[in-house]
């Protein structure tokens, strides 16, 4: 039987009511409503648990079972839904540079999307995590764009690109990449590796992000924070299985997997330091 994106479906997981059309307004609008309800999280490589990326699996754990995940699910799920939608849109990879040095060669370990509105070119990125890009960018360099939460600016130096981000006054580089389209298999090679290769921090370390009206939700380990807009951060450390059980179901509205380790894992998370 061939497989049918339920863009119904998506649409009200991620509560959006309005009508749609590829238009730029209604782009911006899916993308904030989209990270706001779908958080980023990577349960199934802390549980060992395969990532699968294929379309119909996707769409089973992000819109039926009431999961997040990480940017390969993520995105690809967007891109479904707004291929459903109309829009002409392609998928990128990128090296990501956030918190590394600005030459380090890194793993194309991450996607992206490119939309194509009225002949110009747009980006929308709704798996980076913490930093999760809450608007669309136009595909041009040296400007600063605003989004929902952060500003945001691309660089461009001999057909590479960096996208980057003003936090705490300063710019930080999420990760670069070029406008090469990708294929399918390209994402399967990527996601293998990001997801089982023994160095991967997402085989060690629970990640957790949601992106909120006014604030952003970050969890690492045990150390769950609040952002808010304009404001001061808000820092908490989790004590117990309890304790993070409940903020991942209650602040990040994660349904969370019925797995024999989960408890044994969550227990294992490190502390700050």
């Amino acid at each position: 039987m061939t497989y049918r994106f339920d863009l119904a479906a998506y649409l009200r997981r991620i509560d959006y009511q309005a009508p749609v059309q590829p238009d730029l307004a209604t782009l911006r609008a899916l993308v904030a409503a989209h990270v706001a309800a779908i958080p980023f999280e990577n349960l199934d490589p802390l549980l060992r648990v395969p990532v699968v990326i294929e379309p119909e699996a996707i769409e089973r754990k992000l819109v039926h079972a009431g999961r997040g995940g990480y940017c390969f699910e993520q995105n690809h799920l967007f891109r479904a839904a707004l291929s459903a939608i109309g829009y002409e849109v392609t998928g990128l990879i990128a090296r990501v540079l956030w918190g590394r040095e600005e030459d380090a060669i890194t793993a194309q370990s991450h996607m992206l999307l490119r939309v194509v509105l009225d002949g110009e070119s747009w980006l929308v990125d709704v798996g980076f995590g913490g930093q999760t890009l809450t608007g669309a960018l136009r595909l041009e360099a040296d400007t600063v764009q605003p989004s929902a939460h952060e500003p945001y600016r691309l660089l461009h130096t001999d057909g590479m690109w960096r996208m980057q981000t003003l936090v705490r006054d300063t710019w930080g580089t999420l990760y670069r990449f070029d406008l090469q389209p990708r294929y399918p298999i390209d994402y399967v090679v990527a996601n293998h590796y990001t997801s089982t290769y023994p160095e991967s921090h997402f085989l060690h370390s629970l990640v957790v992000a949601r992106s909120l009206p006014g604030r952003r939700l970050n969890l690492r380990n045990r150390d769950f924070v609040i952002h808010h807009l304009g404001g001061e951060s808000v820092r908490r450390t989790l004590q117990n299985v309890a304790e993070i059980r409940d903020v991942l179901q209650r602040e990040f509205s994660i349904r969370l997997p019925e797995h024999p380790e989960l408890d044994q894992r969550l227990e294992a998370l490190p502390f700050p330091e």
